[in-house]
């Protein structure tokens, strides 16, 4: 079925989103006009990208190039109709509405496809990197609470260790004994039939976020928490119908939910996707050239890297230009904006929130800062001591007094966090930021010890778990160090048992091949120091601040004596 009729419910989407493209380039107009729209039944599939297909069934939806440079196209009108097939095939399939779903898929269409499919029966979809390690899988399969997962068929030594009642769907050539192929699901029929309205309260989404904690929080997404909450990420992509919005972002984390699918979809706009195997400025150039992308986001990473080369390799700029992850700094954004003529604009949220502050189209942007609130965000600094707001640098929380249609609506199964987070009347993100006479934001840091590399989130606390383990390791402290390329990399300061502190390069080994088999591989600790005693605080908690200082100071002076590099034992 391609194109379903428009309910009350798209309407009032519809109406909000149209405010915000009528007024994408005057912040003081949305800020003061705009409204969530008050919703109790919505499914974002059937009610807005399926109505959207109907309107325009021939637009590409999603545009994927392959490393030979090879691209193919799927329309709103396809997919719709793929997505279909899909539901009814996970029917068949014994799932159902509120069915947890692992979906640890590259970016294939058939991501796009399955996702639209489980949102369509309602039930969950727990979106997962392809880089996690067996255990973190089975980890996050359990915590779930999952009963199916779609992997590729590539996949499956990580797979082998669940549980025989966790449903496998495969992606790929060569499906193992036991698994289901998903390429079964064109044999279904194409004309979907939902069971009933879909509650706004259902949830739709649940992801996995490290924190400080020893393990990964599990955040819930409502039907309309990401599903309508991005409006406000739309309008800070400033994103349009018709656009092709090339976003680089992994599967599995939150950003690419953002602006891989929720965002580019409410502008009715194509996502395009570059799946090259290993980064080529100059080729991602040619990429954007021939496809006419009209707007980018890129993580810090990718910008630092995009200045190396010959930026006027590319003739036509995209339209909008767009950062997220962490600050860029001012030689990146004054790089670009010489070659392209456009500056880069920042955006700040959270995998538990959709954009909530920004640098929108069309306004001043101050280099360093990540710009104003986002409409329907009622963000203010409070004191991270007191507790008081109305200061110029402190935690940036939001106001739970007011309507916040893109909040999660907590840690699943963990009201004592959810309840944390959301005290004395405030929604607290842990991010510390100054705000100027202006109402710009510049962010300064987390609150607690998250950093991150290469743009994904590191929680210190994970890894040192982790490293514990090994019989050689008595005490450590996970703290960034500097790196030019990837902002900074997991280090090590490691205290060792005595009988090891005469053999270090033999332990350095040890631990290194301990924590390649034990950590996702955006976790890798890549670099090891043995200390004879880490700082602490007099109530015995280790002063990793005191070793963030220490680790700046020593890439500042190039001093590598005394530590082990990764690279170096492989």
């Amino acid at each position: 079925m391609t194109g379903r009729p428009a309910t009350d419910a798209t309407r009032a989407v519809r109406d909000a989103r149209d405010f915000l493209l009528e007024h994408r380039l005057d912040y003081a107009g949305t800020i003061d006009g705009f409204t969530w729209p008050e919703l109790t039944e919505f499914n974002f599939a059937l009610e807005w990208f399926d109505v959207m297909a109907g309107e325009h069934p021939d637009r590409a939806a999603v545009t994927i190039v392959s490393h030979d440079l090879l691209a193919q196209s799927w329309s709103y009108g396809e997919l719709s109709r793929r997505s279909d097939q899909v539901a009814n095939w996970l029917r068949l399939l014994g799932l159902k509405r509120g069915s947890r779903v692992i979906v640890m898929l590259n970016n294939t269409i058939d991501l796009w496809e399955i996702v639209l499919g489980i949102y369509k029966i309602g039930a969950v979809a727990i979106p997962t990197s392809t880089l996690l390690s067996a255990t973190d899988l089975a980890y996050r399969v359990h915590h779930g609470e999952a009963t199916a997962v779609v992997a590729p068929t590539s996949l499956r030594a990580r797979l082998d260790s669940l549980d025989s009642s966790v449903l496998r769907i495969g992606v790929g050539p060569d499906t193992p004994a036991g698994w289901i192929a998903m390429a079964e699901s064109q044999r279904a029929s194409d004309q979907f039939v939902p069971d009933g309205p879909t509650p706004t309260t259902d949830p739709s989404l649940l992801y996995f976020t490290s924190g400080t904690t020893s393990h990964p929080k599990l955040v819930q997404h409502s039907q309309v928490s990401y599903p309508v909450g991005h409006l406000s990420t739309m309008w800070w992509l400033g994103v349009q119908p018709g656009d092709i919005h090339l976003n680089i972002s992994s599967p599995g984390w939150g950003k690419h939910a953002w602006s891989n699918f929720f965002a580019p979809f409410l502008a009715q706009a194509t996502v395009f996707v570059f799946n090259y195997e290993r980064f080529d400025a100059g080729t991602l150039m040619k990429v954007m050239d021939a496809h006419q992308v009209t707007t980018f986001c890129a993580p810090p990473t990718v910008w630092r890297m995009l200045i190396q080369a010959d930026l006027t390799q590319l003739s036509q700029p995209p339209r909008e230009l767009l950062g997220a992850g962490e600050p860029l700094n001012p030689e990146v954004i004054t790089t670009v904006r010489a070659a392209w003529g456009g500056t880069i604009r920042d955006g700040f949220g959270q995998t538990e929130t959709t954009c909530c502050v920004g640098n929108s189209p069309g306004q001043v942007v101050k280099d360093g800062s990540m710009g104003r609130p986002m409409p329907g965000y009622p963000v203010v600094l409070l004191d991270p001591v007191t507790g008081d707001p109305g200061v110029s640098e402190g935690e940036i929380c939001l106001d739970l007094s007011k309507p916040i249609l893109g909040l999660m609506t907590g840690y699943h199964n963990n009201p004592e966090m959810t309840a944390e987070v959301r005290r004395n009347g405030y929604f607290h993100t842990g991010d510390i930021a100054t705000l100027d006479a202006d109402g710009y934001l510049t962010y300064v840091g987390r609150a607690d010890d998250v950093f991150k590399a290469s743009d994904y989130k590191i929680s210190p606390f994970e890894l040192e778990s982790i490293l514990l383990e090994h019989p050689y390791v008595t005490e450590v402290a996970i703290v960034p160090s500097p790196d030019p390329v990837r902002a900074a990399v997991p280090k090590a300061f490691v205290r060792l048992v005595e009988h090891a502190t005469d053999q270090q390069a033999e332990a350095a080994r040890s631990i290194f091949e301990h924590a390649r088999a034990r950590l996702s591989a955006y976790q890798r600790v890549r670099i090891v120091e043995f200390v004879t005693e880490l700082p602490k605080t007099i109530s015995g908690k280790i002063r990793r601040v005191e070793l963030r200082e220490r680790e700046a100071e020593r890439v500042a002076s190039d001093d590598p004596q005394g530590q082990f590099l990764e690279r170096d034992f492989r």
